[in-house]
């Protein structure tokens, strides 16, 4: 038995749906999740910044006594998640491998499709994973601008929010995909929007749960899990505003969230 906690980050609140399964899946594991609120969003940024942001972040949860790092965020994956692997000397997660190795596996036609921020896109590294998987496999990757901005409005299921998905989704069907790879954290609190404009015929793989399911083996096969007979816990760390953190995170959680500490760049900077 192996009491630390695993470590989960995001540069906000869409790490949250990723924790969310994560508590459902392992309820007897502790957590510590980091929003890095003063710097979002990560989506637009040249991947070099987000890789420094990462990097900062990882060698502060590994201080932190972490056991494993699960990197809840598809843009610092993309940019980061090799270096943060080889820096590191606890075992790091990335939520894309996960989704790659599941649409690979889904797929029927061999054509899948990927919705993802530009950062995510512009990485590349869905491309580079589902080919070594399955060279014949046609991904498609549509950049999402306007989805994050939306989902974190006051109407995440209004006109508008319904109204981007059928605008991104449209290549993705013309080009006749079976699957689509739902690559931003934030795209599972909006599942029924794209459930009904890809309609059922369309298999969408969502990094949540995928990712929930790889830190469970992990820690099972690096014999670091905790006591099935506990209850976990989980704590909160942004380097925002803890208040605006906790009413935005109860909608992605969809768990309660208690006290949420402050963390200043500073102190990332320094663990660095």
């Amino acid at each position: 038995m192996d009491a630390r906690a695993v470590g989960v980050f995001d540069s906000g609140v869409g790490g949250l749906t990723v924790l969310h399964e994560c508590l459902v899946t392992l309820p007897h594991e502790d957590f510590v999740y980091l929003g890095d609120h003063a710097r979002l969003p990560y989506g637009p940024r040249p991947l070099a910044e987000v890789r420094g942001f990462a990097r900062e972040i990882g060698a502060f949860l590994e201080a932190q006594d972490v056991k494993l790092i699960v990197v809840a965020c598809n843009t610092a994956t993309s940019a980061a998640l090799p270096q943060l692997q080889e820096e590191l000397s606890v075992p790091v997660i990335g939520v894309i491998s996960p989704e790659a190795r599941a649409a690979v596996q889904a797929t029927r036609n061999r054509r899948v499709g990927l919705l993802a921020t530009q950062g995510t896109v512009d990485g590349g590294r869905y491309h580079d994973l589902v080919r070594a998987l399955d060279a014949g496999v046609e991904l498609r990757a549509v950049a999402c601008p306007r989805l994050v901005p939306l989902i974190e409005s006051d109407d995440p299921y209004g006109e508008d929010t319904e109204s981007a998905v059928r605008e991104y989704a449209a290549p993705l069907k013309d080009a006749g995909v079976d699957t689509v790879i739902l690559g931003c954290t934030h795209y599972p609190l909006i599942r029924p929007v794209f459930q009904r404009v890809f309609g059922r015929d369309v298999t969408l793989v969502f990094s949540a749960e995928e990712t929930a399911r790889e830190v469970s083996d992990t820690l099972t096969r690096k014999r670091i899990e905790n006591g099935a007979q506990r209850t976990g816990a989980y704590r909160f760390l942004t380097t925002g505003d803890p208040t605006a953190f906790r009413e935005m995170g109860r909608r992605f959680l969809q768990l309660p969230i208690g006290d949420v500490e402050h963390v200043t760049l500073a102190q990332l900077g320094a663990a660095a």
